[in-house]
């Protein structure tokens, strides 16, 4: 006898999920993992601040982004939360009225834990490209890296790694630059 094929997520699927709990499905499978820890938390909030203040609402920069904690993104079947998502306002001028994003963003984030790091990297980082997301950061809380890709011909290309005390400068947000440390929780 042969075993039937698994059952695909759907996105109803997500709903019974505990708040404790993050869900995204990616190719059919439903992927769960807890909130952040307390060190990935500052990370993606501090990373926020640092990008949101001069991209988001145009205070010491040029302003033009949309920057968003865990937006959920439809990209075909899957359905992806990245810990920052950004869109350039020239693309999308206003906010969907939907609970979610079907525009791929111009920019994600993906703050790197033990419990997502081979998931952020392996499954989520080729959607991304699949899905024309131009530019890609890994932050690693623990090694205290920043790691920021550009996709070029489909595939993504490394940029520039930075760690520890290293100041950031690199697309799409090189016209501010910021200090790596604001990212740590030391």
């Amino acid at each position: 006898m042969v075993d039937p094929q698994p059952r695909r997520a759907r996105y109803e699927d997500l709903f019974s999920l505990p708040d404790n709990v993050v869900g995204e499905i990616i190719a059919g499978k439903l992927h769960t993992h807890p909130r952040p820890a307390p060190r990935h938390a500052v990370a993606s909030s501090a990373i926020g601040i640092e990008v949101g203040n001069p991209f988001h609402r145009g205070r010491g920069g040029p302003g033009g982004w949309w920057i968003l904690d865990e937006p959920e993104l439809h990209m075909g079947e899957d359905i992806l939360v990245p810990d920052l998502a950004g869109w350039r306002r020239e693309r999308m001028p206003r906010l969907p009225t939907t609970a979610w994003f079907e525009l791929a963003p111009d920019w994600v984030c993906e703050v790197l834990s033990p419990a997502t790091a081979k998931l952020d990297r392996m499954s989520k980082m080729p959607r991304y490209a699949a899905n024309d997301v131009a530019h890609c950061w890994l932050i690693d809380p623990d090694a205290r890296t920043l790691e920021a890709f550009e996709r070029r011909g489909g595939r993504w290309l490394l940029l520039a790694s930075f760690v520890d005390e290293a100041e950031v400068v690199v697309e799409p947000f090189d016209a501010v630059p910021f200090p790596l440390t604001a990212l740590w929780a030391e």
